[in-house]
């Protein structure tokens, strides 16, 4: 069976929630009754079928085609099945999943992943700030499941991170992991300043060592044998990680300013 397709029509005046196009979400309906679901178009509703060229059947593969930064919330609560955008997608990219799987061929803006609990998040473009991290008001950002960024990510990645694998292989800005409370956070770019400011846990796994804050405290060199099961963990993944084999390390603890008991590890 072909997958349903989303091919945007025009460049869209507003922002455009998608939210409803999930695939749980459209399971068992036709495409008259996909057409008709509104979705909010800046402080508009417009149904589905006059932003979209809607093709296919419903089912577990969802494409949308000519996809664009004005797109927000792709994939938003999806409990299963997989969405592939091709283009780039606005903010809000896979908020809140709990599985399935979503991949973007291009980059996302902000916020991306934030609430996540579960499923995989592949972005082969760049992502915007606080990718991981809490939204105003919410004291948790991502809190499981597995993200992908094949190029950069903006600041505050990981911020208020209470569990899950965040893995990017390209650059990072500034208070990366800031506030963390749990999870991994793995970088092979360069890192911003004050990376792990105001962590409470968590490891934050780098190939080059950023500029540190005063109450981030050097550790020293140290081997440790669990990195070979934390690698272990990333056989299978569509990522550069998956080639990291050194388990030399210097460790650094903090934030020594609110509980300490974090960690940032500098591949050796």
């Amino acid at each position: 069976m072909s997958a349903l397709t989303f091919t945007l029509m025009a460049t869209p005046q507003q922002r455009i929630d998608c939210s409803p196009l999930t695939p749980d979400r459209l399971a068992g309906m036709s495409p008259s009754e996909i057409a008709g679901i509104e979705l909010q178009c800046g402080k508009q509703r417009f149904p589905a079928g006059e932003l979209f060229e809607i093709k296919g059947k419903s089912g577990s593969h969802i494409v949308i085609e000519n996809s664009e930064g004005k797109l927000d919330n792709i994939g938003h609560g999806m409990q299963g099945g997989h969405i592939t955008v091709n283009g780039n997608a606005g903010d809000y990219a896979g908020f809140a999943m709990t599985g399935g799987e979503l991949v973007v061929e291009g980059s996302v803006e902000a916020f991306a992943a934030g609430g996540m609990r579960g499923g995989l998040l592949h972005i082969r473009g760049s992502a915007g700030d606080f990718l991981g991290g809490a939204i105003a008001g919410d004291r948790q950002g991502m809190k499981g499941g597995t993200v992908i960024v094949t190029g950069n990510a903006g600041d505050r990645t990981g911020d208020q991170m209470r569990r899950g694998l965040l893995l990017i292989e390209g650059n990072v800005g500034d208070y990366c992991g800031s506030r963390m409370i749990a999870g991994t956070i793995g970088v092979l770019g360069d890192v911003g300043q004050y990376a792990g400011y105001a962590m409470r846990r968590g490891t934050l796994l780098l190939q080059k060592k950023p500029l540190l804050h005063a109450t981030i405290m050097d550790c020293g060199l140290h081997t440790l044998p669990y990195l070979k099961l934390m690698y272990k963990s990333f056989a299978g993944l569509p990522t550069s990680f998956v080639q990291l084999q050194q388990n030399r390390v210097r460790r650094y603890a903090g934030d020594i300013a609110n509980d300490g008991k974090g960690e940032i590890l500098i591949l050796q």
